[in-house]
């Protein structure tokens, strides 16, 4: 919604009213698109570079690392993830804030909420570090941004489904009490498809087994599918929520 009008001379500020749900659906959907996007072109355009590896054995699914690593899709990739990364710190605010309201004379939340904040930081961060230093690259510096992803995203996720326990226990609110039975289930869907990922990298590279590579891609692509789907929670937390954005006049007398 755009509100803008001149009276009397005098122009009213410009504000634009964004409903919160649409905001969250924005920020999970630029990511997901872009990667859907680039497994497809790797797959279809550049599958000998996107599957092969060093034991050079059969394999039919691209890893994440390397359909974001080719050109276009890095830029696709890094188009998706810079454009939705303001939004995301946004939403992690917009939490930090919840938070601190909910839990005013509650020390351990209070402190909760606030690793909370750094982890959810810490996990953007290491998102646009992986994006933007791909594995040609620099490998080194694309691996520690992936495992600062997937440490602070899980971090992020238990502490969250920490504070979601605390406030259901004292809510009547239904829409509290989904909101937190589908965070945990999204946590443990991703604990679980780390868990996978990590065994099928183990094998591929100590045994060099066909097909061990293209079920760790497999896995790696829902290892992110459940990050934005507890992401996606959201649109129950805040629901009601508007964003607001509101230009500043300024009057001019000449």
């Amino acid at each position: 919604m755009l509100q803008g009008l001149n009276i009397l001379g005098h122009e009213r500020p410009l504000v634009i009213k964004l409903s919160f749900t649409s905001c969250v659906m924005g920020t999970v959907c630029l990511p997901l698109l872009g990667l859907i996007t680039c497994v497809f072109i790797s797959s279809v355009f550049h599958f000998e570079d996107s599957t092969g590896t060093h034991c050079q054995v059969p394999n039919y699914l691209p890893s994440i690392s390397a359909s974001i690593s080719l050109s276009p899709e890095c830029y696709i990739w890094r188009f998706c993830i810079g454009l939705h990364s303001a939004p995301r710190l946004l939403v992690a605010f917009t939490y930090f804030k919840f938070y601190r309201v909910r839990f005013t004379s509650k020390v351990p939340e209070n402190s909760l909420s606030c690793l909370n904040l750094a982890f959810s930081i810490s996990e953007n961060f290491g998102l646009l570090l992986l994006t933007y230093v791909s594995s040609t690259e620099t490998y080194f510096v694309h691996k520690e941004g992936f495992i600062l992803f997937i440490v602070s995203s899980l971090i992020h996720m238990l502490i969250t489904c920490r504070l979601w326990k605390a406030i259901k226990k004292y809510s009547l609110s239904p829409e509290d009490a989904k909101s937190h039975h589908w965070k945990v289930r999204f946590l443990l869907l991703h604990i679980s498809f780390c868990a996978f990922a990590g065994f099928f990298y183990w094998k591929h590279n100590m045994y060099c087994e066909s097909g061990s590579y293209t079920l760790f891609a497999l896995f790696e692509y829902l290892v992110v599918f459940s990050n934005m789907a507890f992401h996606l929670t959201a649109v129950w937390d805040f629901k009601s929520r508007e964003v607001m954005i509101i230009s500043c006049s300024e009057d001019k007398d000449f």
